[in-house]
């Protein structure tokens, strides 16, 4: 015996609204307010809500992923993880490449819709607005790893990260503990949730042990190695250089590296380097780089299992913010500064 199907009348009596205004929801139309549009979509998805006309989705299982870039071993982890566990349940994947740009353009959701994707996994992924409206309308689930910004409240959106703000901590209170007072730091993106929160544990760890965050010793880059090399040649030349770098990513660490050979400076003989994700290149550079484990394939494990429940069984997570430990791994490329440094 088929379910009654639910109706744009039922869905207003229950938001207590008129039928118009639920119809300006469902198609994405201006006028209602932030609240009342979110508790209509909640009523279309629990009451199960389908236009006429509207087939069910290809029994083919297919996830997106979304990512800057894929030219970086932390990208090639995260497509590892997020491969590696939709393959467990018979899911394939799509990858898209943003390069930086907003997403969210009406060709791309066409395009979403069209090869009928069950979920969506935004990594570090710039939004555009409105984007929420347009997917719940597509009735796909999304999940945040490493997010810009912070989303809405009322999204409810899980977010998946690793505890940035931990790890930004242990670094440069390892730096301190060697005897550093003078620490430069080169954080990723500004809009990066994740270097904000590094940044702030940077700073943390400088108040705690009594010092004052100087500005002249803080520069954002991309994380990427040519942006840790300017930034790191920038730091080196002050009249008064850092003992020490903190660098948001290994690869803008290497960077940093490669300003200080330049240079002719020795590390850690003339300056420490800590690095931050533990990618593969730390153990194979000279020295072997200090760094902050993140544990990024785990990270999109996670996110990808959370969304394989929203997707094929409606499964809310029991959190919705998740962060995985950080840890700090010793290597050779950190040691106390030099007597008169």
């Amino acid at each position: 015996m088929s379910v009654p199907r639910v109706t744009l009348q039922e869905i207003a009596e229950a938001a207590q609204t008129s039928v118009a205004t639920v119809s300006k929801v469902l198609n994405g139309r201006p006028g209602v307010s932030d609240a009342q549009r979110s508790r209509i979509l909640r009523l279309l998805s629990e009451h199960g809500y389908e236009r006429r006309g509207v087939h069910k989705r290809n029994p083919a299982r297919l996830i997106d992923v979304v990512v800057r870039g894929i030219d970086t071993h932390w990208a090639t982890e995260v497509l590892m993880g997020a491969e590696g566990e939709a393959a467990r349940v018979g899911a394939g994947i799509v990858v898209t490449v943003t390069h930086g740009r907003t997403l969210g353009n009406r060709r791309w959701l066409s395009a979403l819709a069209q090869r009928h994707s069950d979920g969506l996994l935004l990594v570090a992924s710039r939004l555009s607005q409105g984007i929420d409206v347009e997917l719940a309308k597509l009735r796909i689930p999304y999940v945040l790893v490493d997010p810009i910004g912070a989303p809405s409240p009322a999204q409810n959106v899980p977010v998946i990260g690793a505890s940035n703000f931990a790890g930004g901590l242990t670094a440069t209170e390892h730096l301190l503990n060697l005897g550093h007072r003078r620490i430069g730091v080169i954080s990723g993106d500004r809009d990066l949730r994740c270097s904000q929160e590094r940044l702030d544990g940077y700073r943390a760890a400088l108040g705690r042990a009594g010092l004052v965050p100087d500005d002249s010793l803080i520069r954002f880059g991309d994380f990427l190695t040519d942006g840790g090399y300017a930034a790191g040649a920038d730091l080196l030349g002050l009249p008064h250089p850092p003992t020490a770098i903190f660098a948001g990513s290994d690869l803008q660490a290497y960077g940093v590296y490669r300003a200080a050979k330049e240079l002719g400076l020795g590390i850690p003989e003339d300056l420490s380097v800590v690095g931050f994700d533990d990618v593969p290149l730390c153990q194979y550079v000279s020295p072997p780089l200090t760094t902050v484990r993140q544990p990024i394939e785990e990270m999109a494990r996670e996110a990808t299992r959370i969304l394989l429940g929203l997707a094929y069984r409606g499964a809310q997570p029991q959190r919705p913010k998740l962060e995985l430990a950080t840890s700090l791994i010793v290597r050779s490329s950190t040691a106390p500064p030099q007597p008169g440094r």
